[in-house]
């Protein structure tokens, strides 16, 4: 079979008209197409042209073997597969996103048992066929309907009754130790759907070298029912003896506990407003700064310490002072810089939240973006283009001079003379400078 070439926006593969993409993986990519016959938009996995073999191939054809073996409302049936011209795709039903996305977001306690209520109930299906899945994570969870999960993306996943030694394949972050090594097992999904479990109900994610207690695991003990907790810390064990089996075992588990589980996380939310109708100034405060500048700073995550609310590029809390310098949250975009943790685009050369070492170009095409608003002040740079509050340019490195300006907003640190919100904050997100003297107006 000669090379494909590379698939770009409008192009036609048999009936379906490429509109996006929408993922890059290690081995295939994802589009958004249209499909002019049905009349609906679909999700289409094309192999990389540049990566196409015939064992990647047969490993595509397995993908779709294993998966329609899988009937269930949790698992993301595909739609078709064959050879659209000299591409072989895999077709399937368009959803509103990946988990990954949904977890930018605050979380309600009743919609994150329900996401693991149906994480556990595709797994528990798959590992009833004595199928690993092998790469549990977040971008492997769609969304449909704002509240149902599917899980898909088979392509890693081993028959457990004849598995052979992996070599370590998976994604880094949700893979289990022994996994690691090229052993994996039932026990290994469980770990990683323990991940992102932990992840929804203490708010961050549970990192290598997986030592207990994580991050975030006093906070979540106080808000979580105590069998809850026990579950969690049961499926994030080192030792697979002594996780649970498989994941219907965990989710027999989990099921069992909802009633009481629920009852305990409304007691405490029932206790928190409470306490905060003593402090009514605290909310008004916080609401007033959500309406007026949540959007404009991304301030969509939630700081670790107190729960306020901060974005990947602050380096500190604004709201307690806590350092932010390695971001421990999920980010949207689909490389990380090894430095900081922060979201990378595929395109650029250098992080432009930290001076860290060249991260790229991992890809040779150019990607646009709605939010490149400014300018880079080296007139030699190749593409000039800046989101707001980024330090350096990521194109040639060149330090951001000039601040980002918030519309209304008259203050600045009195030490990085970036914008600052004096009335809000209690130091500067941008260099951890204390505001508690105030800060200077322009």
């Amino acid at each position: 079979m000669t090379q494909a070439s590379r698939i770009r926006a409008r192009q036609r593969l048999g009936k379906y008209r490429i509109e996006t993409r929408l993922a890059q993986g290690g081995f295939a990519d994802v589009f958004r197409a249209y499909d002019t016959i049905e009349g609906i938009r679909v999700a289409l996995k094309v192999p990389q042209p540049e990566l196409l073999s015939p064992s990647l191939l047969e490993d595509f054809k397995k993908e779709v073997r294993l998966t329609a073996r899988l009937d269930h409302p949790h698992i993301l049936k595909i739609k078709n597969a064959s050879y659209l011209g000299e591409h072989f795709v895999i077709v399937y039903h368009l959803g509103d996103g990946a988990l990954s996305d949904r977890l930018t977001r605050r979380i309600s306690f009743e919609t994150a048992f329900d996401f693991g209520e149906q994480i556990l109930d595709a797994l528990a299906h798959a590992h009833a066929h004595r199928l690993v899945h092998c790469d549990v994570k977040p971008d492997n969870l769609i969304v449909f309907q704002g509240k149902h999960l599917r899980l898909t993306d088979f392509g890693l996943a081993k028959v457990s009754m004849r598995t052979v030694h992996a070599s370590g394949s998976g994604t880094l972050g949700y893979m289990a130790p022994e996994q690691a090594m090229g052993r994996p097992s039932l026990r290994s999904d469980v770990f990683s759907a323990g991940l992102i479990l932990y992840r929804m109900f203490a708010g961050v994610l549970h990192e290598w070298p997986f030592e207990w207690p994580p991050p975030g695991a006093a906070r979540a003990r106080l808000k979580l029912h105590p069998d809850l907790f026990d579950l969690l810390r049961r499926s994030l064990e080192i030792d697979p003896r002594k996780r649970f089996r498989d994941a219907g075992q965990m989710y027999d588990a989990l099921v069992g506990m909802r009633a009481r589980a629920l009852r305990f996380a409304r007691a405490k939310s029932r206790a928190r407003v409470t306490k905060s109708s003593r402090t009514d100034w605290r909310a008004a405060r916080l609401r007033q700064f959500k309406r007026n500048y949540q959007s404009a700073l991304e301030a969509r995550l939630a700081c670790r310490k107190c729960d306020g609310p901060v974005s990947a590029t602050m380096v500190a809390c604004p709201w307690c002072s806590a350092p932010r310098k390695i971001l421990r949250e999920d980010t949207p975009y689909p490389a990380r810089c090894p430095r900081c943790r922060r979201g990378s685009k595929l395109d650029w050369c250098y992080c432009p939240w930290c001076y860290g070492a060249s991260i790229g170009p991992l890809s040779d095409r150019e990607y646009g973006d709605k939010r490149y608003v400014e300018r880079c002040a080296n007139k030699k740079c190749s593409r000039r283009q800046l989101m707001p509050f980024m330090r350096y340019c990521p194109w040639c490195r060149t330090k951001v001079k000039k601040p980002t300006v918030v519309a209304g907003v008259k203050e600045t640190c009195p030490k990085c003379h970036w914008m600052v919100l004096g009335d809000y904050w209690k130091s500067c997100p941008w260099c951890a400078h204390s505001l508690v003297h105030g800060a200077k107006r322009r």
